[in-house]
């Protein structure tokens, strides 16, 4: 397998990769190096790191960025962050989203956050962080769900990539839909999508699904960015509406619709978006 997906993304401080903080990592690592993978918890407490300021790793895979849901236990407002505890059954981890102080201004707390209170289902973009021996995961994007299949979805998501690393390919793949229709299993594995279908994630059946669910206007800028040579830099919001003679409001409107289903991601800013084809 390629990879399991390319993504960038942002690190624990708000700022997405691209940006100057992101652009200054050590060892210039670039967004196709950059994966997105759903996970338990309990996986991300069970990571070891053998040395300081080693990798993330699970089953022997390096780990860049992360999803995760679960229920919010506390949230902890700062000026300058919100620590939510998340519990998911298989354990318990802090998230830390930091504060848009723009956003922040217009009554929201920037990427999603928005007014998330105890007991609420999330789902969480983001990256694992180990400070001083306590983990936690540094948030790009964090939403609360509203249908609680999702949670049911991802832990199988979780499941059959663990699988995929761990035993590989054919023990992920050993349940198979007849007759295609929307399940979590592409027919050549997960991922399979990277050149196998001609809209966003490919073969991935389940974004194909997630999409058609989009208002048009969402659909008509998933399918543009898809079909633009940006790649995983991304493409810019004044490159759409010259290509898609939209205005910069609808297109905004659109972006945030296709943000919230998980289907793109920001990348060099907050007007620049790429596929998150998984």
């Amino acid at each position: 397998m390629a990879g399991y997906g390319g993504y960038g993304g942002g690190d624990a401080g708000g700022f997405m990769a691209g940006s100057q903080q992101g652009g200054s990592q050590a060892g210039g690592s670039k967004y196709a190096d950059e994966s997105l993978r759903p996970v338990t918890i309990k996986q991300l407490l069970d990571w070891e790191d053998t040395y300081p300021g080693a990798e993330p790793a699970i089953d022997g895979h390096p780990v860049t960025q992360v999803t995760i849901v679960g229920q919010v236990r506390s949230v902890k407002p700062q000026p300058t962050n919100i620590t939510y505890r998340i519990d998911d059954g298989t354990g318990a981890i802090d998230v830390k989203k930091w504060v848009d102080s723009e956003a922040q201004g217009e009554g929201e707390t920037g990427s999603g956050a928005g007014a998330i209170g105890p007991d609420a289902f999330v789902r969480v973009w983001g990256r694992l962080k180990n400070l001083g021996g306590k983990k936690h995961i540094g948030a790009n994007f964090i939403r609360q769900i509203e249908d609680f299949n999702e949670v049911n979805y991802h832990f199988l998501e979780a499941t059959y990539v663990h699988l995929f690393f761990s035993k590989g390919a054919s023990a992920a793949g050993g349940v198979k839909q007849e007759g295609g229709g929307d399940n979590m299993f592409v027919d050549q594995g997960y991922g399979a999508g990277a050149g196998g279908g001609a809209g966003p994630g490919g073969g991935n059946s389940a974004m194909q699904a997630r999409l058609a669910t989009c208002s048009r206007n969402a659909q008509t800028i998933c399918n543009f960015i898809n079909n633009s040579p940006g790649g995983t830099e991304g493409v810019n919001l004044h490159v759409i509406a010259q290509g898609t003679r939209m205005n910069v409001r609808d297109i905004v409107n659109a972006a945030d619709e296709l943000l919230g289903q998980g289907i793109i991601y920001t990348t060099q800013d907050d007007e620049t978006w790429a596929i998150l084809d998984y």
